[in-house]
């Protein structure tokens, strides 16, 4: 995936702003060729004060994204000329991988829920993204696995 610029800065900045706790959002692929970014509000721990026992982390080592503004980028990319290109979150204090709790959360029966859409995780570190990565869903191996990542 060929990331614009903006759409990288914009990711880089939700990352840092909302450190230490996860971001996450969409990318949503424009009919120009642009990339828009629609931060996703992570309400994992609205979720752990509700229910701790169903919920045992919080926001700083998970992500739960809310509904109504899942919704709104989901429509977005179905909008005339536009496309779901990804979904991103990032992981402070920790390197950008799909772990075992990505994977799970992308693929809640077996199958990723969006499997053209790319998943890309951001490490964030005292507010500063270092690393980020895509990762794609692969027939073959019936799992995510490393894709390339590019701006331009």
């Amino acid at each position: 995936m060929r990331l614009d610029e903006r759409a990288w800065t914009e990711m880089a900045a939700h990352a840092g702003e909302t450190y230490p706790d996860e971001c996450c959002g969409v990318v949503v692929a424009g009919p120009d060729g642009t990339h828009a970014v629609m931060r996703v509000r992570n309400i994992q721990d609205e979720m752990h004060a509700r229910d701790p026992d169903r919920y045992p982390r919080r926001a700083r080592t998970a992500y739960a994204g809310h509904p109504e503004d899942l919704k709104q980028a989901l429509d977005a990319a179905d909008a005339p000329g536009c496309g779901l290109a990804a979904f991103y979150h990032s992981h402070p204090d920790h390197a950008a991988y799909f772990s075992d709790e990505d994977i799970r959360q992308a693929t809640p029966f077996g199958e990723p829920s969006y499997p053209e859409a790319l998943q890309i995780v951001l490490s964030v570190y005292d507010h500063e993204v270092r690393d980020a990565k895509a990762f794609a869903w692969s027939v073959a191996d019936e799992t995510y696995v490393e894709t390339p990542l590019q701006r331009r």
